[in-house]
């Protein structure tokens, strides 16, 4: 078979492993660019710009609409499958959203429940700001009775810091 010069001198050379390949990306090959983009870090603070989760150890850099964005784990992998890709981040937000209740998908079906009541009411999932704060005032206490007469339940709990006077603590 006769050698083809046109095909040699489409090939270009990888910066880092001087493979000979056809595509360069950033002037690697695709397995150099793909390891130089597993070990780019994200910066402090970074939130992933689909979901906003936060955990770093599932947070890594992705090249989207040409910025690199921080992304978890599961929303860039739903990316790569994706196609087109949504024109915006609040398309991709919605497109990758595990929020099933934002449609009813009820609409001509028939209700077949016994009672009907609107379930879809209020927000399902809590919030750390939802929870009650722990203050200074708040302290927590660790209780143990006698082995023989364990409640597990009421282990630990958090009981508001009941302050005594300095006569009360002379007494004690």
């Amino acid at each position: 078979m006769p050698y083809d010069r046109s095909v040699s001198e489409r090939m270009h050379e990888c910066e880092v492993c001087n493979a000979r390949v056809n595509e360069l990306r950033r002037g690697r090959c695709w397995g150099c660019y793909s390891r130089w983009v597993e070990a780019r870090p994200v910066g402090l603070g970074a939130r992933c710009v689909t979901c906003n989760e936060k955990r770093r150890r599932v947070l890594r850099a992705v090249e989207l609409f040409g910025r690199w964005q921080p992304m978890c784990f599961n929303c860039a992998g739903q990316l790569l499958t994706m196609s087109p890709v949504p024109a915006t981040i609040a398309e991709l937000r919605q497109a990758v959203s595990r929020e099933r209740r934002r449609v009813d998908r009820r609409i001509g079906k028939p209700d077949t429940r016994v009672f009907r009541y609107e379930r879809r009411v209020g927000e399902r999932r809590t919030t750390r700001e939802d929870l009650m704060p722990i203050d200074d005032e708040m302290i927590i206490e660790v209780s143990a009775g006698d082995e023989g007469e364990l409640d597990f339940e009421d282990l630990t709990s958090i009981r508001e810091l009941v302050e005594l006077s300095p006569a009360e603590l002379r007494s004690a």
